[in-house]
This record gives C-alpha cells, sequence and structure tokens, in this order.
C-alpha cells in the first residue's frame, strides 16, 4: 500500500493500514510535515513516533547519488529521503508525488494507492501519472469537488480498462482491482460532527440508501435493561461521567465500550448506553432544506416586520372607509370600495352637493392617500436593498436563539454547515478569513456570519453565543477551537462545546479537564482524520465503508460487506453472527428497517454491518497488530 500526502491524514491513514490491517505501507510526505508528529495507534505510539523521528533525522540530509536507486538515483533527486520501519513500511520525503517518487514509491508494484493531499489538483495529477504506470492499480482519490470527483473516477476506470484491454469493463476481477474510489474527508466526518452538536437529538448518520439514527440512554433508571428488553442495537457503553478520584484498584474502565452483548448492557450500571433507534430507508427522505435557493430572496423578507405592518394598517383604513361609504350613501360595496380607491389616490372629483357624510369621507380618504406615499416609498426602498444585499453576508437578527454556532468556514466547516441547515437547525458562522470557501455557501443558504477573530473580543457576543445551544469549533488548528471553547463557557458554562482536535493525548487532556470544570454541560473532542481514515483504508482494501459513527474518541464504521465468503456470516442466524466487541449485522440491503434476528444468511445476501475497525479487519482476513489494543482512538 501507498500513501501520499501532505498532512494528518496521510500519517492517520497510514497508522490504520499497518496496526490495524497489519498491510505494508510506503507513505510519501512532504519534508515539512516531519514538523507535526504523526499519529500512531495504540501502544505502539511512543515508540514508532521515535523511529520516524529517527529515520527523518538520518535520511534528510541524503542525496539522489548516495542509494535508493531508479528514480532518485542522481543527484538531488526528487525523493530527499527514505527510511526502514520494523516492518518493512517505508517513509519517503518528497516535495510532490512526480512520476520519478511514484516509481520510488514502488507503485508498480503496488496494490493500492491513496492520493490525500489537501490540494484537489494536487491528487488529480497524481492519478493520473499512476494510472499510467499501473493500470492494475487501486486509486484512492480525496477530493473536495465533488461533481470533478464522479468525473474524474469514470475517466480513470475508463483509462484503466482501455489499458488492461477491455474497454467494455467486462474483463472481471483484474479490471474491477484497477477501480478508482473518490472520497472526502469532509463529507465523511460531517455528519458525525453536525450530529455531536445537536445535544437533545439523535445522532442522525446518513450512508448509502440507509438513515440510521442512534441516541444516547442516560445512566440508570434502567435504561441499558430497557434496551435490551425493547429490541433496541446497543451500540457502545459510554465512559463513566464521574469526575472524582480513581478507585484505589484502578479498575474502572476508562473510555467507552463498543457493541457490547446483552449481559454487559443488563450491567451498564453508571454508564450511558448508547442505542441504534432507527434504521431506515433514505429514498423517500425529505428534501434538504436550503436548496434550491438563489439570490432572489423569498417574498416574506422582502420587507420588514414593522412595514409589513403599516401597510396592513393602511388596508384595513381602505377596507373600513369603503364600508363606511357604502352605509352612509346606500350604495353598492363594490362601487363604495371604488369610490373610496378614487378620493385615495386623489383624482379629481369633489363631492361638492353630496351629503355631510360623503364629504367627511371623501377628506379621511384623502387623508389615507397622504399616509399611503410614504409607506408605498418605503416598501419600494426596502426591497431594492434587500435584492441589493441578496449576495451580501447576513448578520445575526435579533431575538435569536437555539442556534449552533459553527467556528470556521473551511473544507470541513462548509459541510458541517451543509448538514445542519439540512437537517433544519439554525446556525451562526463565525469566520476570520473573508475569503473562506464556505462564505458563498453561507450566502446562499442565508446563514447569518460574523466575521471576525474568534480570539478578539466581542466576536462570539455578535453570534449571539449566550442564547446559543451549542458551539461547534472545526478551524484547523487546535489551539483556536480551544480558545474558543474556554471563552463561550465563560460567558455560558452549560454551553454545549464540541472541538476539532488532531491530537488525542492533548483532546483527552482537554476533555478531562473541561468536564471536571463543567460537569453538566457536554464536552466533545472530534478528529476529522480519524473520522475519516477508516473509510479511505477500507476504500483502499476494496471494502465500501458507508459511514461511521463517533463514540467519544472512538468510532463504530458502518460497511456494506458480502455473506458469502466469511465464514463468520455465512450459514448464521443474523443473531449468531454477532460477535461482541467486534460486529454486529444491521439490515440486509434492499429490506427496510433493521435485520429479523432469526434469519439465516445467505451466501448471495449483501448485510450492512457495524463494525469495530478491528473487527472489520477481521471480516476483511487481515489480522490486527499484536501491539494494538481493541480499537484505541489512533
Amino acid at each position: 500500500m501507498v500513501v501520499c500526502g501532505d498532512d494528518g491524514l496521510a500519517h492517520r491513514l497510514a497508522a490504520e493500514l499497518r496496526t490495524v490491517y497489519g498491510e505494508q505501507v510506503t507513505l510519501v510526505v512532504p519534508p515539512n510535515v516531519r514538523i507535526a508528529r504523526p499519529p500512531v495507534v495504540g501502544r505502539a505510539r511512543a515508540a514508532s513516533a521515535a523511529l520516524f523521528d529517527r529515520v527523518v533525522s538520518a535520511t534528510v540530509g541524503r542525496t539522489g547519488g548516495s542509494g535508493g536507486g531508479g528514480a532518485a538515483g542522481s543527484g538531488a533527486g526528487p525523493v530527499s529521503g527514505v527510511g526502514e520501519g520494523p516492518r518493512g513500511e517505508r517513509v519517503l520525503e518528497a516535495v510532490e508525488a512526480t512520476e520519478a517518487v511514484l516509481a520510488e514509491a514502488g507503485v508498480e508494484r503496488a496494490a493500492a494507492l491513496a492520493l490525500v493531499y489537501d490540494d484537489d489538483e494536487t491528487n488529480i495529477r497524481a492519478a493520473l501519472t499512476a494510472r499510467r504506470l499501473n493500470p492494475r492499480l487501486r486509486l484512492v482519490l480525496r477530493l473536495y469537488n465533488r461533481r470533478l470527483g464522479q468525473h474524474i473516477e469514470e475517466l480513470l476506470d475508463q483509462a484503466a480498462a482501455l489499458a488492461i484491454g477491455d474497454p467494455d469493463g467486462s474483463g472481471g476481477g483484474a479490471v474491477g482491482d484497477a477501480s478508482t474510489i473518490v472520497l472526502s474527508d469532509a463529507d465523511t466526518a460531517a455528519p458525525a460532527l453536525a450530529a455531536t452538536a445537536l445535544a437533545g437529538r439523535g445522532k442522525v448518520i446518513h450512508t448509502d440508501g440507509l438513515v440510521l439514527r442512534a441516541v444516547d440512554l442516560p445512566p440508570g433508571a434502567g435504561g441499558g435493561q430497557d434496551a435490551v428488553e425493547q429490541g433496541l442495537f446497543p451500540l457502545a457503553l459510554l465512559s463513566p461521567n464521574g469526575t472524582g478520584p480513581e478507585p484505589a484498584d484502578g479498575r474502572r474502565e476508562r473510555g467507552p465500550r463498543l457493541l457490547p452483548d446483552d449481559e454487559q448492557v443488563r450491567a451498564a450500571g453508571e454508564r450511558a448506553v448508547m442505542v441504534l433507534e432507527h434504521v431506515s430507508s433514505s429514498a423517500g427522505a425529505a428534501e434538504p432544506a436550503g436548496r434550491g435557493v438563489g439570490v432572489v430572496p423569498p417574498l416574506a423578507s422582502l420587507f420588514s416586520r414593522r412595514l409589513r405592518w403599516s401597510l396592513a394598517g393602511i388596508v384595513g383604513c381602505v377596507v373600513a372607509l369603503a364600508v363606511a361609504l357604502s352605509v352612509v350613501t346606500h350604495i353598492h360595496p363594490v362601487r363604495a370600495f371604488y369610490y373610496t380607491l378614487l378620493d385615495l389616490f386623489a383624482i379629481d372629483d369633489p363631492a361638492i352637493g353630496a351629503p355631510l357624510g360623503r364629504q367627511l369621507l371623501q377628506l379621511l380618504s384623502g387623508l389615507v392617500g397622504l399616509l399611503l406615499l410614504p409607506v408605498l416609498l418605503a416598501a419600494v426602498l426596502e426591497a431594492l436593498g434587500t435584492f441589493r444585499t441578496a449576495s451580501a453576508l447576513r448578520k445575526p437578527p435579533r431575538g435569536l436563539g437555539g442556534h449552533v454556532v459553527l467556528l470556521g468556514l473551511g473544507k470541513i466547516g462548509t459541510r458541517v454547515l451543509t448538514r445542519l441547515r439540512e437537517l433544519h437547525v439554525p446556525v451562526v458562522c463565525v469566520e476570520a478569513d473573508p475569503e473562506a470557501r464556505g462564505l458563498a455557501v453561507a450566502r446562499r443558504l442565508r446563514v447569518p456570519v460574523v466575521l471576525g477573530d474568534v480570539t478578539q473580543e466581542g466576536v462570539l457576543e455578535a453570534a449571539k453565543i449566550h442564547r446559543a445551544q451549542a458551539l461547534l469549533a472545526v478551524t484547523s488548528a487546535d489551539t483556536t477551537n480551544l480558545e474558543a471553547v474556554l471563552y463561550a463557557r465563560s460567558v455560558r458554562p452549560d454551553l454545549t462545546a464540541v472541538l476539532r482536535l488532531y491530537d488525542d493525548d492533548f483532546a483527552t487532556a482537554v476533555y478531562r479537564t473541561l468536564r471536571a470544570a463543567h460537569p453538566q454541560a457536554v464536552t466533545r473532542s472530534r478528529s476529522v482524520s480519524y473520522l475519516a481514515a477508516p473509510s479511505f483504508a477500507g476504500a483502499m482494501l476494496g471494502r465500501q465503508i458507508l459511514g461511521a459513527i463517533p463514540v467519544e474518541r472512538k468510532v463504530l464504521l458502518v460497511a456494506a460487506v458480502e455473506v458469502g465468503g466469511h465464514p463468520q456470516l455465512e450459514g448464521r442466524t443474523v443473531a449468531g453472527a454477532f460477535r461482541a466487541g467486534a460486529w454486529r449485522v444491521l439490515a440486509l440491503e434492499g429490506r427496510q428497517g433493521v435485520a429479523d434476528g432469526e434469519y439465516r444468511l445467505r451466501g448471495g445476501d449483501r448485510v450492512v454491518v457495524v463494525a469495530t475497525r478491528r473487527g472489520l479487519a477481521e471480516l476483511s482476513g487481515h489480522r490486527a497488530s499484536p501491539t494494538h489494543p481493541p480499537d484505541s482512538p489512533g
């Protein structure tokens, strides 16, 4: 397996393949990436991090003439450093994935290549080169642009078919192994981040064709017992919520327990239980909010509330005058309404010689007409102003409350914003960069935005943080996210806070400290690369990962699996195929709802399973590294 990237996702993916699946991995990273400590899974963290530092230190000064051969064999080649790991994995330092670098990484002999650079163009250029070097290579690309990703996927698959000699794609497995899969870490992580921020609501995870709704049952009061009796699928036992001193014997289990059996759920005690409450087909899902919203605002937003009341008052006066004229002059109400409009618009027909009541009504109609002129002028000006500012950013309206404050409108923040609006959740965004990619989406969805540095005083107040239900900090800087949450907690101690934190040790320390300081508030931390890496790893191994369900700093994967060829599933009932701590069958493709526990799985079935990372590796025919504890947060 070859992994090329320039940020934390590359290191996460390499660690996932190497430690969970036991694959041989070559990691290609730019030289400056070594400044940030790469993530390593499980107890091998310290040893592998030290090894990586030694490898980089020993190789950063190498030149191409001192070894390496092939692509880096002459002069100052494109590969500036090459190192070997204890299990055969290599770390190559190169500024970009050129043809020479890919050849040095062994793409011509590799089974799969993941291109996870942050820039879409870099990934596409490297993918075209890799497909030419090895037409049978399985390619996994990280692309943010969905439409472009679809076209690139078709193009590369067609190129592979032509190179292999099967333009119709009927050659079977050879062409199938050369598939191209386009994924987005933003699309993978956004549903989980959005669900985590919605305290008091079920965690709704949308997968291909399914909608999964997971809810947390509070500890005690028979929560775990009720879940078992109601036939709900327990997904995890959450960490104990106590913040006091640890027991003297140290036997309290720290961290959540994934996919527990019924006995463990019944004995949950002080631990909350996450259960799967609902499984349904997404075919009939409602149209997401915000789709089709263009620059033309809705009619109700053209005029302010005060102006609408003024117009309503004028209309009421006109109707009252017409009724009074009909009563006084004994004429038909329609003609009376017509006469009133003539008087209202000052059309010259004075009521000379008419009864006194008619004359008074004519004077009143003229007065109402004078009042109508400034109202009409204000309506025109407001409508023009609304159209003029339709392309501008909205400000948070007065009286706004119960919303989610979203900090950061980069790739991740933009996808989270779209997901929250699909769930009809009111959002106020905070962004420091006036050129951020998510501002156009916020403008199209008419979401209020506060432009400013969140570390500056008054920015969060402008976003109405004191009346918000949650703060979702998803910038790429851990310290900025932490500072925003700390300041928000000083304003609103019970605020639900979700942080995007990359480093696990840092996230654990932050979580425990915030939980101890604010025991009544919900605090969650998430890592985008940790949520996305299993999907990329599964794609490199030919697995279809449908989604991820975050459980504190761990993750459960939802995957589609063919029953045939899996003795752990084939011939067993749905209930009998369950393995605690590893996997559980949720549904059968093509059938709505939860799978019947007595249904016996056949070789031709295709099922949707929820699994731990280690369990999915076992289903894939791979054995996790012996140094890898069960699903530790990598």
